[in-house]
């Protein structure tokens, strides 16, 4: 029986709203070759979590406010193992400082 990897890939994604310019950052565990996909999945449960939840969070707030239409995600970077990944999401949204990226 093969060992099972620990060190699986991450995306780091920005969702944009078109209409607005305004960013998320965030970051998913992906699904073998399915990057997009698996983003995609991620902003469907962003979608989902902003209309059940009253999440008072930008992000929330913005999707309830421009719809999902409004909305794009796309695909920043993909890397190996948790602990990067999530040192380099802290090291985009420092740089990018996207606005709605709040809680």
């Amino acid at each position: 029986m093969r060992k099972r990897r620990n060190d699986r890939r991450h995306a780091i994604y920005c969702i944009v709203n078109i209409l607005t310019g305004e960013k998320y950052i965030g970051l998913t565990v992906t699904k073998g070759a399915a990057v997009k996909r698996s983003v995609k999945v991620r902003f469907q449960k962003h979608v989902s979590r902003a209309k059940k939840e009253s999440k008072d969070w930008a992000f929330c707030e913005a999707i309830r406010f421009w719809g999902k239409e409004c909305f794009e995600p796309q695909v920043m970077e993909v890397i190996r193992g948790r602990k990067p990944a999530h040192a380099r999401e802290r090291e985009l949204i420092k740089i990018h400082n996207p606005e709605l990226n709040t809680f």
